[in-house]
């Protein structure tokens, strides 16, 4: 299982390599316009993804593993922002862990870095199960998390976001759905600022949107210990996630 989960991780930092191995370096000015649709789209891309049931993982259990998320981005801002060549998808590979505790709470971290670039970030998550589920009844539960850019001296980006969601396990597949939204804070800063003080004859301001999202996904379990979880979510445009961990 050692050996599946270090492939999975592997495969997760050489797809991000490959899909996005660039540094954030804006090269010119944008306007505010373009700067809100940037930090709508860039916050949907760090914001945090829930690739996990409803259900608690109760007092003893423990999830950790990979996860690779990624979001078509398109505007000319993103040309910009990557010196003049940006990517077709953002692609982030993440490190992932959640801890049971009573009560039916759970506490989660992740954190990302995406090889050869400046892009890196972490974020922390809480959950509370409402429901814990049964043999005959579904697990629900909420959820809070917070995601902070890290890394990018020109860009402070952050999020904070609260969904709920159910779930219902059927032998090895456990499928679920949720629906929230996420708070995303954005603010220019070094060069940036720098260039749209140069070309506007004023900084940038500073932007805080929010933005509702849904999501479904389907845990697949073929061992008792290991699990890969696929989603998608809807938040400005389609994001996708797979996610391979062990838990026990």
């Amino acid at each position: 299982m050692k050996k599946i989960l270090g492939l999975a991780l592997s495969m997760s930092l050489l797809i991000g390599t490959q899909a996005m191995a660039k540094d954030i370096n804006f090269s010119s000015a944008i306007s505010q316009e373009n700067f809100k649709s940037l930090s709508k789209q860039a916050g949907a891309a760090i914001s945090y993804k829930n690739t996990a049931p409803a259900a608690p993982l109760g007092l003893t259990g423990f999830d950790a593993g990979v996860e690779l998320s990624a979001i078509k981005v398109s505007g000319d801002y993103w040309d910009t922002a990557f010196g003049g060549n940006s990517p077709s998808f953002l692609v982030l590979p993440k490190i992932r862990a959640r801890k049971g505790l009573p009560f039916g709470i759970d506490v989660g971290a992740m954190y990302s870095y995406v090889p050869d670039s400046n892009i890196k970030l972490f974020g922390v998550e809480v959950s509370k199960a409402i429901l814990e589920g049964s043999v005959a009844t579904p697990a629900v539960g909420v959820r809070a998390t917070y995601t902070k850019l890290t890394g990018v001296n020109e860009l402070d980006l952050q999020t904070a976001g609260i969904d709920a969601s159910i779930s219902k396990g059927f032998l090895f597949l456990t499928p679920y759905a949720g629906a929230g939204g996420v708070w995303v804070s954005s603010k220019a800063k070094g060069n940036l600022q720098t260039l749209a003080i140069t070309a506007n004859g004023a900084p940038l301001g500073s932007e805080n949107v929010f933005q509702p999202r849904v999501f479904a996904g389907l845990k697949f379990s073929p061992l008792p210990l290991l699990g890969f979880t696929g989603e998608v979510e809807y938040q400005q445009r389609p994001i996708y996630s797979l996610k391979a961990a062990l838990s026990f």
